[in-house]
């Protein structure tokens, strides 16, 4: 059985700012590999790097050094456009605020990210449902986020993530915003979506004892550089 190419390669990655006179590293020459169907949980205190690394895998930031390969595509090398493709049909994203809009219901707001991609309306709903089921919600599809509990809001932003099934699921902070059994509900759903059909994750999280549980692998950073990369158990 050939093996699949990774998923994600980072090479000598580093993102640099400058705030006055000062450079900010915010990611400092950092190489790491996430295989194809692999679930890595990136742990660091608040200031380590680890959303700015997340952001570059997205393609919402340029590396000021190194290439980000996702699937075989250089997020380095391409233009706006192509980013922009990037992250509608490769990626999703779920984050510590759900981030759900109070005025839309359930179904319009995990429609949203194929109406912004120009799926086929005769399309959409079928997506819809299906998206909400992976995530046990179907059954509260005309609700609105406001007659929800915050492990339900988390449940619809993971599902407006998986609606234009990207290959790469991105999740900074998802259990932030949520009590330990709620948070560890969503991991147990994260790892049920990895193994169908085989999506890979990569999780931000400080939470250690969460991540050693639910990740493959665990990469801790530092000061923007990668301390340790691993097995997670």
């Amino acid at each position: 059985m050939t093996e699949l190419p990774p998923a994600i390669h980072l090479e000598s990655v580093s993102r640099h700012y400058l705030m006055g006179e000062s450079v900010i590293r915010a990611v400092n020459d950092v190489s790491l590999t996430v295989p194809s169907g692999g679930f890595l949980a990136l742990l660091g205190s608040s200031g380590s790097g680890k959303s700015t690394l997340l952001n570059l895998i997205a393609g919402l930031d340029r590396p000021s050094s190194g290439s980000v390969v996702a699937h075989g595509q250089d997020l380095s090398k391409m233009s706006s456009l192509e980013l922009a493709r990037y992250r509608r049909q490769t990626v999703g994203m779920v984050f510590q605020s759900f981030n759900l809009l109070p005025r839309m219901t359930l179904e319009e707001n995990v429609e949203l990210p194929l109406r912004l991609a120009e799926v086929d309306r005769s399309e959409r709903a079928t997506r819809v449902r299906e998206a909400l089921s992976r995530v046990g919600l179907e059954k509260r599809i005309g609700h609105r986020p406001s007659e929800l509990s915050g492990g339900e809001q988390q449940r619809t932003a993971i599902a407006r993530a998986l609606v234009n099934r990207p290959k790469i699921l991105l999740a900074d902070e998802p259990t932030g915003n949520l009590d330990s059994a709620t948070g560890e509900s969503i991991l147990t759903l994260l790892r049920e979506i990895q193994k169908n059909p085989g999506m890979t994750i990569v999780m931000v999280t400080h939470e250690r004892a969460l991540a050693e549980r639910f990740a493959d692998r665990l990469a801790v950073m530092g000061d923007g550089k990668l301390l340790s990369n691993g097995a997670a158990r």
